[in-house]
């Protein structure tokens, strides 16, 4: 691996050690987890900036319907807000479909968009649902630099096998575990790195350590601005380990009123992957509040 450069390595140290932080910490953690009013949604999300997105736009739909909305945003990972639905702090989250099926099925076989949603009905636990899934989908995937994916003729995960056993693989620290993370990468492709480093969710921590050198190889997710920004190149996965994940709204059953089925419906028919892509970079490059990205969006498709 590239050798690191001393201040880029500071840099990466400090922003490790704001994510550790939480920037605010974690709310379900410094909320009651007693369950809102009947008649309340409480809307959570995991601790990236799509997602954050996604929850506003959810809550705003919701709220132009004269639905009462509590937010609960940034949380961390699927780990942890799964257990926030359990334990009826939280009511609804924005997913998707592929990741959540490997979640509670990790020996899901299906692929495709449809199979996929079909499937992930299924293995939902007795309690939860989702509504209709958008055509919008955000994959994770297997990124490298432009200079690394040159150097080593890469352009799929395949191609790493030669090279991996020398290389460092970063992501969330879920990663380690997971069938999309560090085991799928060797149960489908056969890849042994010869280190994991634990970075944040595919965020600027993961950005900085890639640029930097400091790992060869990142989980990011396809939506994401700072694959355009910097040039990075998304590898291609011919034994599709990632699935369809497409995006879409999951919730305690017991919530999921008419009204409630209508308007997040309506945000899914709404919402596709460039869309979703716009969106994302006006809050990661353009540094808008996801709140006021997420009104003006559901302003113009008409939903508020």
């Amino acid at each position: 691996m590239r050798p690191t450069r001393t201040l880029l390595a500071t840099v990466v140290a400090g922003l490790l050690a704001i994510t550790a932080c939480g920037g605010g910490g974690d709310p379900l953690a410094t909320n009651s987890t007693e369950p809102a009013g009947r008649d309340t949604i409480t809307v959570g999300s995991a601790n990236f900036p799509e997602a954050v997105l996604l929850g506003e736009i959810y809550a705003g739909a919701l709220e132009a319907k004269g639905i009462q909305v509590e937010r609960k945003l940034n949380i961390g990972s699927r780990e942890t807000y799964i257990k926030g639905l359990e334990d009826g702090s939280l009511d609804l989250v924005p997913e998707y479909t592929g990741v959540l099926l490997q979640y509670y099925d990790s020996d899901a076989t299906a692929a495709e968009p449809d199979e996929v949603y079909a499937a992930l009905r299924d293995a939902l636990p007795s309690g939860l649902t989702v509504l209709e899934m958008s055509s919008a989908e955000d994959k994770d995937a297997v990124v490298v630099t432009r200079e690394t994916a040159e150097e080593y003729d890469l352009s799929s995960i395949e191609d790493l096998k030669p090279y991996a056993s020398s290389m460092v693989l970063g992501g969330p620290p879920e990663w380690k575990t997971r069938p999309t993370g560090v085991p799928g990468l060797e149960k489908v492709y056969g890849l042994t790195f010869k280190s994991f480093k634990e970075l944040d969710t595919a965020g600027p921590v993961t950005v900085a350590a890639l640029k930097s050198g400091q790992v060869d190889a990142a989980n990011l997710f396809t939506t994401q601005s700072a694959i355009e920004e910097n040039d990075f190149v998304v590898l291609e996965d011919p034994k599709l380990l990632f699935t369809a994940q497409n995006v879409v709204p999951l919730i305690v059953e017991d919530k999921a009123s008419d009204t409630v089925r209508d308007a997040l419906n309506a945000v899914s028919a709404q919402l596709d992957t460039e869309t979703l892509r716009e969106l994302v970079r006006k809050v990661e490059v353009d540094k808008e509040d996801p709140d006021t990205v997420a009104e003006e969006w559901l302003t113009t498709t008409g939903l508020v």
